[in-house]
């Protein structure tokens, strides 16, 4: 089989392809160049670095496959940076991991998968696939739990599902070094990347007024009456659940519970008040089923890191749907993805548009 991966450099996607390469497959690695590195001009950047692509084309030579560099600089522009700055500018919390793994990866590297005649698109993700009896293409959680990304890859389709594969999905990160030793790999005990790509000194803020100086909008800090107790700099400086960083001094912890950039006000309140036990999601994508007209009961996930809650989903009208947490969950986020599971199975998932 003809299989093509994607490669970045690290640790995981390195024992993909030297996996599948030791498997017997015939293996070309792939990797995405983001952003103009010419004359030290490196913008942003801690993963896909000039280094990274070094890294992945020894992998390649020292596994004996084709290594190839693909500018995707401008996609990368148009699918991910200016999503994340369009987000933040309208008071949204947005997931550049998402896009990129699914809008810019899949999307575009799967055209030029079949277009090198390959079989399959592998990557180092810790997720799986599994074909049922009737055809359809189900989307798991990573074995490692704690390593899981199938949040990420929600909006993975059928025809993308049936052309990927994810060859450390079935490990767990201690066993995938343990292979990249036994392989013989040198970035064996490569750090992993933690960091969005391109923020690495994590300052969101900055980089979005740097992109789009119209967010530097003085306005309020405002409790839930209303009331004025403080002033901002633009709403992009913001996100909900936030505690630190608000500029203002109370009795009490305050953190944000509303951000409007019609109005350019943040509301804040007690801790309490971030409990929220229903959201509406935009642009739904259902792998493991129809969208259900009535309700479903699953277990949902509004964060990577959150632990998915038991509720029930139904779909509206234009690709929304309908979720209601059995619990309360805090910090509730628009701009965030929402994905729905049944036990480590991907029903589907959203984008977080409101919660109520």
């Amino acid at each position: 089989m003809k299989i093509v991966v994607a490669m970045s450099g690290g640790v995981d996607s390195s024992v993909a392809a030297a996996l599948l390469a030791e498997a017997g497959h015939e293996v070309i690695g792939v990797s995405m160049q983001l952003y103009d590195q010419r004359d030290g001009k490196a913008e942003f950047g801690n993963c896909c670095t000039l280094d990274d692509l070094q890294d992945a084309r020894r992998v390649a030579s020292d596994i004996g496959i084709p290594h190839y560099i693909m500018n995707f600089e401008r996609q990368f522009e148009e699918t991910v940076v200016s999503n994340f700055v369009r987000e933040y500018t309208v008071g949204r919390t947005p997931l550049p991991c998402t896009h990129c793994n699914s809008d810019l990866k899949f999307s575009t590297l799967l055209d030029r998968t079949l277009g090198f005649g390959g079989d399959r698109l592998a990557t180092g993700h810790y997720a799986r696939v599994e074909q049922q009896a009737d055809g359809r293409y189900m989307l798991k959680r990573g074995t490692d739990l704690a390593k899981d990304q199938s949040y990420f890859l929600f909006s993975l389709n059928q025809t993308q599902l049936a052309h990927a594969t994810f060859p450390v999905g079935g490990f767990n990160k201690v066993q995938v070094r343990h292979e990249a030793q036994r392989l013989g790999l040198r970035v064996a005990e490569k750090p992993d990347s933690q960091e969005i790509c391109f923020i690495p000194n994590g300052n969101y803020a900055k980089f979005v007024s740097n992109r789009n100086p119209s967010v530097m909008r003085k306005g309020n800090i405002v409790d839930q009456r209303g009331s004025c107790i403080g002033h901002h700099e633009g709403v992009h400086h913001f996100t909900i659940g936030q505690r630190k960083g608000l500029g203002i001094s109370t009795p009490k912890p305050l953190y944000v519970l509303e951000l409007s950039s019609q109005t350019n006000t943040v509301v804040v309140g007690p801790r309490t008040q971030l409990d929220q036990t229903k959201l509406t999601a935009i642009k739904t994508n259902w792998i493991a089923c129809n969208a259900p007209t009535e309700w479903m009961q699953v277990r949902a996930q509004i964060r990577h890191r959150h632990t998915a809650a038991p509720g029930r989903v139904r779909e509206l009208k234009n690709g929304q749907a309908e979720f209601c947490f059995d619990e309360p969950q805090p910090a509730i986020t628009p701009g965030q993805a929402v994905v729905f599971y049944d036990n480590d199975t991907v029903i589907g998932g959203g984008w977080i548009d409101i919660r109520s």
